[in-house]
Formats: C-alpha cells, sequence, structure tokens
C-alpha cells in the first residue's frame, strides 16, 4: 500500500487555491477524499488531547483506507536533559485513540540538523525508540552522519523505519535516498529551496516556497518505487506547502504511480493549469 499526501491542512493560503472559498469548511475531511493519508504536524508543537484525536478520526472514517502520520512532540527531538515521564503520559495518551482506532500509520521521529551520530546522540535516539516502542515509528534525521550501516541496523534491531526525506543538500545535509528498515517505508519532500533553507530570518512560508518539478516528481517515484519492493506501508509525503505545492506535487506523484483517475480539488487547476494538461 502506497499512501501519498501532504503534511498538514491547516494554512489560510490554501483558501481559494486548494480549498473552496466556503465560511463553513473542514478542510481535513475534504482532503481525505483526495488522499489517503496527511501528516499531522501540530503534535510537534503540543501533544493533542484524546478528544482531538478522536474527532480526526471521525473527520475521516469515510475512507477506510486512510492512515495518519504524526510528528512525535519536539519536547523529545529538540530539546536536550531527560525526557519528563509526565509528558511522555500525556503525549501517549493524546494519541492513543489513533493507534486504537487504526488510523495511525506512523509516528515520525524528526530530529533537527544539529541532532548528530555521536555516543550521546545514539543514546538518546534508543532511549527515544525504546519509550515509544508500542507505536509504529519512522526516524527522520537531517545530518549526514546518521547515514551509517550501524545506523540502519540498528533501525532495523528496533523494526523501525527510516524516513528518507528530500531537502536543500547544503554541507552534510542527507541527500534523498530509499533506505527501508522495517514493514514502513517514508519519503517526506521539503522542496529545494537553497536560498532560504538556511537563511536567517527566513518565515516558514519561505524555506518551504517551492514546486517540483516533472522531472524530480520522476525521480522520487523511481524512490517510491524501490521503497515499496521492501516495504509493507509506504508514505510519501510533501512538506512544500506554501500556496498549495504540497498539494500539487502529491497529485503529480500520485499520477505517475497510479493507474486511472486521479481526481483534483476544485479551485487547483485553476492556479496550476500544468495539473488540467497532465490529467489523466
Amino acid at each position: 500500500m502506497i499512501r501519498i499526501g501532504p503534511a498538514g491542512w491547516s494554512y489560510p493560503d490554501w483558501s481559494g487555491i486548494v480549498y473552496p472559498v466556503r465560511s463553513r469548511f473542514d478542510p481535513l475531511e475534504y482532503l481525505s477524499h483526495f488522499f489517503d493519508t496527511i501528516e499531522i504536524n501540530n503534535t510537534f508543537y503540543r501533544p493533542p488531547a484524546p478528544e482531538t484525536s478522536q474527532k480526526w478520526i471521525q473527520r475521516v472514517e469515510h475512507n477506510p483506507r486512510f492512515r495518519f502520520t504524526l510528528k512525535l512532540w519536539q519536547n523529545f527531538t529538540h530539546l536536550s536533559g531527560e525526557l519528563n515521564e509526565a509528558e511522555v503520559a500525556t503525549f501517549r495518551e493524546g494519541i492513543l485513540p489513533l493507534q486504537e482506532s487504526g488510523t495511525l500509520g506512523v509516528l515520525l521521529v524528526q530530529f533537527p540538523w544539529s541532532f548528530k551520530n555521536t555516543d550521546e546522540g545514539r543514546a538518546r535516539l534508543v532511549h527515544i525508540l525504546e519509550t515509544f516502542a508500542q507505536f509504529p515509528l519512522a526516524v527522520e534525521f537531517r545530518h549526514r552522519s546518521w547515514n551509517q550501516t550501524e545506523i540502519w541496523n540498528l533501525l532495523h534491531h528496533f523494526q523501525v523505519g527510516v524516513c528518507n526525506i528530500d531537502q536543500p543538500v547544503i554541507g552534510q545535509s542527507l541527500r534523498p535516498e530509499a533506505h527501508v528498515t522495517s514493514a514502513i517505508g517514508y519519503l517526506r519532500c521539503h522542496g529545494r529551496n537553497y536560498r532560504n533553507w538556511f537563511r536567517e530570518g527566513a518565515g516558514r512560508d519561505a524555506r518551504y516556497d517551492y514546486l517540483y518539478s516533472d522531472e524530480e516528481i520522476e525521480e522520487q517515484a523511481g524512490l517510491v518505487r524501490k521503497i515499496a519492493e521492501k516495504a509493507k506501508d509506504v508514505y510519501a509525503i510533501y512538506n512544500n506547502h506554501f500556496r498549495g505545492q504540497a498539494v500539487v506535487n502529491a497529485i503529480q506523484l500520485r499520477r505517475k504511480l497510479e493507474e486511472g483517475f486521479v481526481p483534483i480539488p476544485g479551485p487547483l487547476a485553476e492556479t496550476y493549469p500544468e495539473l488540467k494538461s497532465q490529467a489523466q
């Protein structure tokens, strides 16, 4: 099963581009008619309440193929020191409804570029994997020091997937590859905005303002095919969200990999006419 979708759904600039302009509108429910997965990003900033997770489940229940990917709270991945047991318990409780309902596909453990393959880094990695072992996990590294056979073997030992990333390759950044270390395969595409990726003062929209070309989408389709040869469940997520570009590229990737008609959210083809010319 290959599931393709965007990272997040709550972007004001998507109104009139991805979403119809309406006074009462549910963007998550709307997107789940077009995609079988969406990555939940707001759990990176705070743990969800169980009631919130239950509402997410209800909003996508019309699509039995749908699975969420969900980012681990940054307090566990981006801060030093011991993991706070109370915070761990709160986060587990918050996402448990997703696991129990079968709609949690992956809990994504995303580390920053500054997180390097050192003794301390490996110890923290193992501690996090053991702490959240009850959930289906994938790990996203951004620094090239982690690209080692011993690390992939470690993830395989824990039956944890690796999140392959497409990002601007600057210095010791990781290049896009097709590693598979568990039944979960993952490709996460951030765009290739070299100008703003590490620029001081660049905001979120500036960093992720990038539309992949057809040739680049073809490269990513090749990676997904390689990942799918070894993984049982594959997730391809686009995080280049500015002006709905993640949705455009997710649809284009679906067209590369799937047979048959791939629907387009109504307003999108007006902003991106290339979708009309590529329609199946």
